[in-house]
């Protein structure tokens, strides 16, 4: 049973998912648009916006807790740098899915996450 299980399991066991979705987070903060499932696509936004609000604070806690999720250090200088600017005034909704339809070899539905200006 599921009872209070709120994300997806993906698939993978605890730290694999969570090493995917820190690397899936980190090419998004670092090329701003990522092609990927549609349902990778809907747990990266949750991890990703939660990051870039972290990132808003800019203390010095919030720079390790950021750094404890995602360990690719040019991504998270440019979140802190650039990311944490550009949406100082947006109270949430970082990022945008785009469906593309599907995969060519199974089928799967696929997805563009792209963060917004």
């Amino acid at each position: 049973m599921r009872h209070r299980m709120d994300s997806r399991t993906l698939g993978r066991y605890g730290s694999h998912r969570r090493a995917m979705l820190s690397n899936m987070a980190a090419s998004l903060f670092l090329e701003e648009s990522i092609t990927t499932t549609v349902t990778r696509a809907k747990e990266l936004r949750r991890y990703a916006e939660r990051l870039i609000t972290r990132a808003k604070g800019g203390t010095i806690h919030d720079r390790r807790i950021v750094r404890s999720k995602m360990a690719h250090k040019e991504a998270a200088i440019k979140l802190f740098d650039d990311l944490a600017k550009r949406y100082a005034s947006r109270p949430g909704g970082y990022t945008r899915i785009i469906k593309t339809g599907n995969r060519h070899g199974d089928g799967s539905p696929m997805a563009v996450i792209a963060l917004v200006d």
